[in-house]
């Protein structure tokens, strides 16, 4: 496991934690992608390490219970990652209906854009064709993804109920703007996943410009983000980033993909009840008849009786829409739970580096206890806690605690290295 700073959020906090006394630390408002120029960070109010807009106006899009689809409450989106076969389209629409486990959407990938080519890429149009199947069977919308204006006007003309642009795509303004202008005037509901790096602005320029052209059945779908050294996430989730777009654009709802983000079967469950957990109205969940035969993404896709288990078990909550606590409470707890979460992830950051450091300290033959480096940590560490407004007792009581923790990690690596040689 390669331990480093993964997520760009600790990074940030670390950065202040360490930075010197009069630092200057305007370039924190890039957690939000907001311009450091003066006449730009005045339009925003601080809470804690995040930056909102106060009193944004509100876009005048249609939430999911108003698609004309017959929606309500949280959505359940299901379906293979990629169309294959006729055959496995209707299989899976049987199995659904054998298990009862039948989704509010049905999703499945028609085109698959792919990191290198030679993989598969998709069916194509024809795979549009076989979508009569999973109608006659269960009769209920249908989703695909796009990538150009050529895939809008085919995914039209098959009469797809609903799109969605994907991570790769949200990420190229102008492939964006294709699709919007393609979808110019017509009546669809789009969702919109968020792009590949944590970019909340080009996340909200992507539904803006759909909006712009008269798209007002928008959602967002929240599939985690690209990172190359975490490697307990396909993508890595960034639960503040959805949950900064509902405060930017009221009333958004934001579906979650645990698909993509965990990457297997395994880990569905946790990604799937903490999106709920954070607020967040839907999941996005890959399903296939025969998951280990997938042609794309075999690890992440579950049967229909494994959706149905997994569903049963996930804690559904209300979404932070229809809670009536005052918004600006709201804001703050939401504010200090994501700064808690985060400060957990960072304190497991630097036990698996103390871990390291236990593994080079049994090699070498070093003892666990190190009197200098112990009083610098000490003493550095609480000098810029209080020049942080944190208390000198608070600080040398939380050293003392993770200090002891560290000691014992590296005794509990000395004890079964010695057991081993025995």
């Amino acid at each position: 496991m390669t331990h480093v700073i993964r997520s760009p959020f600790i990074f940030y906090i670390l950065l202040l934690l360490l930075s010197p006394r009069g630092t200057n630390r305007s370039w924190l408002l890039n957690v939000s992608n907001i311009n450091n120029h003066k006449t730009e960070r005045a339009r925003f109010e601080r809470v804690g390490f995040f930056y909102f807009k106060p009193n944004t106006p509100m876009k005048d899009h249609l939430q999911t219970k108003d698609w004309g689809l017959g929606l309500k409450g949280h959505v359940i989106i299901a379906g293979p990652c990629s169309a294959e076969t006729p055959e496995q389209i209707e299989k899976v629409c049987l199995d659904m209906k054998k298990e009862n486990m039948i989704p509010d959407i049905f999703r499945a990938g028609i085109w698959k854009p792919r990191t290198r080519p030679g993989s598969f890429e998709g069916i194509g149009e024809e795979g549009l064709t076989w979508m009569e199947i999973v109608r006659n069977h269960l009769n209920i919308p249908i989703t695909t993804e796009v990538g150009n204006a050529a895939h809008v006007e085919l995914a039209l003309k098959h009469k797809v109920d609903v799109l969605w642009i994907g991570a790769r795509t949200t990420v190229n303004p102008f492939a964006v703007q294709e699709i919007a202008d393609a979808l110019r005037g017509v009546d669809i509901p789009v969702m919109v996943k968020n792009p590949m790096n944590p970019d909340l602005q080009l996340w909200i320029g992507a539904l803006e410009r759909l909006h712009d052209v008269g798209i007002h059945k928008l959602a967002a779908i929240h599939r985690g983000f690209s990172d190359s050294y975490d490697k307990r996430f396909r993508n890595k989730p960034n639960w503040s980033m959805p949950i900064h777009l509902k405060r930017e654009w009221k009333g958004m709802e934001v579906i979650n993909d645990p698909s993509h983000i965990v990457g297997n079967r395994e880990g569905l469950l946790e990604t799937a009840q903490r999106a709920i957990n954070f607020g967040l109205d839907g999941l996005m969940i890959e399903t296939h008849h025969d998951p280990d035969n997938a042609w794309s993404d075999a690890k992440q896709q579950v049967t229909p009786a494994q959706l149905k288990q997994l569903l049963s078990q996930i804690d559904f909550k209300d979404t932070l829409g229809s809670e009536n606590p005052s918004e600006r409470l709201n804001d703050l707890r939401a504010a200090v739970d994501h700064m808690d979460d985060q400060l957990l992830d960072l304190l497991q950051e630097r036990f698996s580096m103390i871990d390291q450091i236990g593994a080079y300290k049994r090699e070498h033959h070093l003892t666990v206890f190190q009197a200098d480096r112990w009083k610098f940590v000490m003493e550095s560490r609480t000098e810029k806690g209080v020049s942080k407004n944190l208390s000198e007792k608070f600080m040398k009581e939380l050293l003392y605690c993770i200090h002891e923790e560290s000691v014992k990690r590296q005794e509990k690596q000395l004890r079964e290295a010695a057991a081993i040689k025995k």
